[in-house]
């Protein structure tokens, strides 16, 4: 999935930027490190660190950590796979675009889970899900796994209906948006879910 100069214009944040600010403040005053998952070079990671964030960013490979690094000198990058234990103990948001679509369903649940036991009551996390209509990038002339999980030049990739959405993300948590969308940060136009959830305190 090759970047292009699109990615530019790829903004999802932007529009986002007014609730990260009011869900990562604090009474004191004192912002929290928002956790990226899957940071990949570090576009989102800018994004947020230019609105006056703290970012603390992970992502599987070296290379695009050493590009974000490069990218957002203020903020923290780590090599790992989403799967280990995260770097933050608790934090307000968390942001994983595109990168929640590589496991099986079991440890899909079971990330979305350890994202929640991450967020304090009422944080959020933003998110972007590859959809079942992203047909350019793998949604469709595969093996298939199981469904909607497919073999994608020999790397597993997950592809999101609205009803996976909400399962994945039925308990302990409240939607507070949910919309199909395109990007056009790649080569072609990329359909994807994009997702607002708050961790409810029950």
């Amino acid at each position: 999935m090759k970047q292009q100069a699109g990615a530019g214009r790829d903004r999802w944040l932007d529009r986002w930027l007014p609730l990260i600010a009011e869900r990562n403040a604090a009474p004191d005053g004192v912002r929290q490190d928002i956790l990226e998952l899957g940071c990949g070079e570090g576009i989102d990671s800018a994004t947020l660190a230019m609105a006056g964030h703290i970012v603390y960013g992970i992502d599987l490979s070296a290379q695009a950590v050493e590009k974000a690094t490069a990218r957002v000198p203020a903020a923290r990058f780590r090599c790992q796979d989403i799967r280990a234990p995260f770097p933050l103990l608790q934090c307000r948001v968390v942001i994983a675009s595109l990168s929640l679509h590589y496991f099986t369903w079991p440890e899909t649940l079971e990330i979305a889970a350890r994202i929640r036991e991450t967020l304090a009551p009422e944080g959020i996390l933003l998110c972007r899900l590859n959809s079942v209509n992203d047909v350019h990038y793998g949604a469709t002339g595969h093996a298939e796994i199981e469904k909607n999980y497919y073999r994608v030049d020999g790397a597993p990739k997950r592809f999101f209906d609205e009803a996976d959405v909400n399962r994945m993300f039925s308990s302990g948590w409240r939607c507070l948006h949910l919309q199909e969308t395109i990007s056009h940060r790649y080569d072609h136009p990329k359909n994807a879910w994009e997702a607002v959830l708050e961790r409810t305190r029950h």
